[in-house]
């Protein structure tokens, strides 16, 4: 995905940024291939009534109202309902990062400035003094977000939302009887287990695994299968907590 120029929009104050996904994919590419003769596998958009192979302008977009039955729209009609100033990031409010369930988090970026902006750094000690993060709204592409800009010591990360539609989380609430005994030993078990985040230590053991096989195969070697530790189930919850206690100790 290349690099998204935008501006934030603060009031009355606009910060030019760019935009570029924190995140990467880590995923091994494979081709899919034809089993027989080992060639790619391809795709072509095919109309099953006129039985025709279909070019990109011979394409437009419908929504299915009734079976079988759609509206069509063209690329300008589209064009048309996208939002005023989709080339902006506009901040609605500041509210506290807390406030936000992190079910809500879907995409990372990071907003630079191309130039040493005054107003960047500005911002970024108010978003760091008052210990808020902006809501704002924005497009990225054809989509429109509500997003979180908030302050790191490098710089500005935005975070796209989901919207609360896009959320499922079941409106229920926990019920049951707890033994405090069982309670008491599942505190000690978290006590002593605690940790710290430590991003760097942790590491895709799929993909790592995946490129070990590709290593191999060049190599003449077979693909051994991994090694499974032996899990124990135990029914009894008591028991489970004690001797997952005794095993950590």
């Amino acid at each position: 995905m290349p690099n998204i120029h935008s501006n934030i929009s603060f009031a009355l104050v606009n910060i030019p940024v760019v935009m570029n996904p924190i995140i990467k994919n880590n995923d091994t590419a494979f081709n899919q291939l034809h089993k027989k003769c080992l060639h790619r596998v391809s795709y072509v958009k095919y109309c099953s009534h006129c039985k025709e192979p279909l070019k990109e302008p011979e394409i437009i977009k419908g929504y299915e109202y009734e079976k079988d039955s759609f509206l069509t729209f063209d690329k300008q009609e589209l064009n048309n309902l996208r939002p005023e100033n989709e080339k902006e990031i506009e901040i609605v409010s500041f509210i506290p990062l807390k406030e936000i369930d992190p079910s809500y988090f879907e995409k990372s970026y990071f907003l630079q400035t191309e130039t040493k902006s005054k107003a960047y750094l500005l911002f970024c000690e108010a978003l760091k003094k008052t210990k808020q993060v902006a809501l704002a709204k924005t497009v990225i592409g054809s989509k429109f977000y509500y997003c979180i800009l908030r302050f790191s010591e490098t710089g500005i990360i935005m975070t796209t939302l989901f919207f609360e539609e896009e959320v499922n989380i079941p409106n229920q609430e926990l019920n049951g009887k707890l033994n405090e005994k069982e309670l008491n030993l599942a505190i000690q078990l978290i006590d002593s287990l605690k940790g710290t985040f430590e991003p760097e230590k942790y590491k895709d053991e799929y993909q790592d695994n995946i490129r070990k096989a590709i290593d191999d195969k060049l190599n003449g070697k077979k693909v051994k299968a991994q090694k499974k530790k032996p899990h124990r189930q135990i029914n009894d919850l008591m028991e489970a907590l004690e001797k997952s206690l005794k095993k950590k100790k």
